[in-house]
């Protein structure tokens, strides 16, 4: 473990701080003895003497003892020494004790890092680095380091970098040591060249998010994901520490390297940020794997999906929906655009769509009018869409989608990730490089050529207005875009609709008059307790005219 200045160590260590230790001296350097060693220590001698006085004897001056310097730090050394970390036994992160550790949330909430202490605030720079404050959640201590022509050093924090709001300065005593922070965010001007915003927060385990322009937090990225949703529980890997690269004054781009570590993996990660109307991450993961797993997740995306018109569940709110995201988007290279409409299903779910090295998939938020949601707090019409471009040849695998029962907006229930194809063994090397893409409309969002999926309704079957009790469920979905929104109301479409586990009873397509939208409106029955997975596009003079609707229906 590092301590920054003004901080102390306890004097036994854990087998994980020792090999820590030996991690970060391999990457950031060691400093001589004297260097390090209190003032006081090395000042005292024995009981003092009067000594005699001594005449000056013409002796050359002894040399002045350097600093030795930094080694070089690079993507390729932190990917050696996380290759050599996965042979080593894995222990349980460092936590921190006293004060910090008692702090709950409402004193958390109360913390602020001061904006005049953010790093990196000469003139011409494009970000600044505020870290966040050790405490409630977040008990393992994150270590970061500023990179400065190719070399590495500790990035020290304490609490005088802090503001600490109501009485939780009296918890927190004046000088408190700092083992580390619990993560960082980096500002931008990325709506006004004026304004320091927000553009990206590293928080707990594994977690970022980043914004596009216009934008407010919204869903999340992980590093990786192991084992969601699986048997025997899941593993959530942690970036334990963080080198940034000092950005160049004037420079758009800023490149962050992380290192990853779990009871079943470790890896080395780079990430170039570039803000923008859609910010862009260039992500490479090299990871190593410890221990045998059943499933990792690449690139896995975290999000929240209540309601929404498709399916109000029963929640008794003003609002209209309340969603982070509101689809899952699936883009192949022979050009099919899969759209898979999100649930708050009443038990877990989990839904499988197999490709071979797809063009992109993500989740999107595709309603954006404010009265789509009717929250003057919340703003989810801002929320992010978050694309992933994957880069080079993924081969196959399957991008699978989780979906857990959920009743309030505060859980994130929503979990969505590539799964490669083959088995996980012990001791395997993998790279995977990929771009996400934040922002309100981030390229494969949506078909580029096909009509869009603008809106999907769900409600009990039969005539509308009428009282019965139906046995069917009725889906609605409306399409916008492409050539079908210049063809005539008589145009001779034909719906392709199929389910799995059910029946459809009857799929109609029609044009909704003085617009340009088509309506497709499937009858469907399957028996209680099925699962039932619904595929509908619309086709026509010898094409493909319409993205591809995907529903997963879960009948109680």
């Amino acid at each position: 473990m590092t301590i920054p200045a003004g901080s102390t160590a306890a004097t036994e260590k854990t087998p994980d701080e020792m090999r820590r230790r030996r991690f970060l001296a391999t990457l950031a350097g060691s400093v001589a003895l004297s260097a390090v060693m209190p003032h006081a220590l090395r000042a005292q001698d024995a009981t003092p003497e009067v000594q005699p006085e001594v005449q000056p004897v013409d002796t050359p001056p002894a040399p002045v003892a350097e600093t030795p310097e930094l080694p070089p730090f690079s993507f390729d050394v932190l990917t050696e020494e996380m290759r050599k970390a996965a042979g080593e036994n894995w222990h349980d992160a460092e936590k921190i004790e006293g004060a910090l550790a008692g702090l709950d949330y409402d004193a958390y909430q109360r913390i602020r890092f001061r904006p005049d202490h953010a790093r990196w605030q000469d003139e011409g720079q494009e970000f600044r680095l505020h870290a966040f404050h050790l405490g409630w959640l977040f008990k393992e201590p994150v270590h970061i380091y500023e990179i400065v022509d190719g070399r590495a050093q500790p990035m020290a924090f304490n609490t005088h970098d802090f503001e600490y709001g109501g009485n939780v300065s009296e918890q927190i005593p004046e000088d408190t040591p700092m083992p580390g922070v619990a993560g960082f965010r980096l500002h931008n001007p990325l709506n006004r060249a004026d304004i320091f915003d927000e553009l990206i927060a590293f928080l707990g385990a594994s977690y970022f998010r980043a914004l596009g322009r216009g934008n407010v937090y919204g869903l999340s990225a992980r590093g990786l994901a192991v084992n969601t949703a699986m048997q025997g529980g899941e593993e959530f890997p942690r970036f334990t520490d963080f080198w940034l690269e000092r950005p160049v004054p004037g420079a758009n781009t800023i490149t962050v390297y992380a290192a990853l570590d779990s009871k079943s993996v470790t890896g080395a990660y780079r990430f170039v940020i570039t803000p923008g109307t859609t910010t862009e991450m260039e992500v490479t993961a090299r990871l190593f794997l410890r221990e045998k797993t059943d499933q990792i997740g690449i690139a896995p995306l975290t999000s929240m999906y209540l309601f929404g018109g498709a399916d109000p569940r029963g929640f008794d709110d003003f609002r209209a929906s309340v969603h982070d995201s509101e689809y899952l988007v699936l883009n192949t290279r022979g050009g099919e655009t899969f759209l898979r409409a999100l649930n708050n299903p009443p038990r877990l779910a989990s839904s499988y769509l197999g490709a071979e090295n797809p063009l992109s998939f993500g989740l999107v938020q595709r309603s954006r009018d404010f009265d789509d949601y009717l929250d003057a707090q919340a703003h989810y019409e801002r929320r992010p869409s978050l694309m992933v471009e994957p880069i080079g040849d993924w081969g196959k695998g399957t991008v699978r989608l989780v979906e857990i029962p959920s009743k309030l907006e505060g859980n994130d229930n929503i979990v969505a990730f590539w799964v490669p194809e083959g088995k996980m063994e012990k001791g395997a090397a993998l790279e995977y490089a990929y771009r996400l893409h934040w922002g309100m409309a981030p390229e494969g969002d949506r078909s580029v050529d096909r009509a869009r999926i603008l809106r999907t309704r769900v409600g009990e079957g039969g005539v509308a207005g009428v009282e019965q009790k139906s046995d069917t469920r009725k889906f609605v979905i409306d399409f916008e875009g492409g050539i079908l929104s210049s063809l005539p109301a008589d145009a001779e479409l034909v719906p392709q609709v199929s389910i799995g586990r059910g029946e459809i009873k009857q799929a109609i397509v029609s044009k909704v008059s003085d617009t340009d939208i088509w309506r497709l409106v499937i009858e469907a029955k399957a028996d209680p307790g099925n699962v039932a997975e619904l595929k509908a596009t619309l086709t026509g003079y010898d094409q493909t005219l319409t993205e591809t609707w995907l529903y997963q229906w879960v009948r109680e």
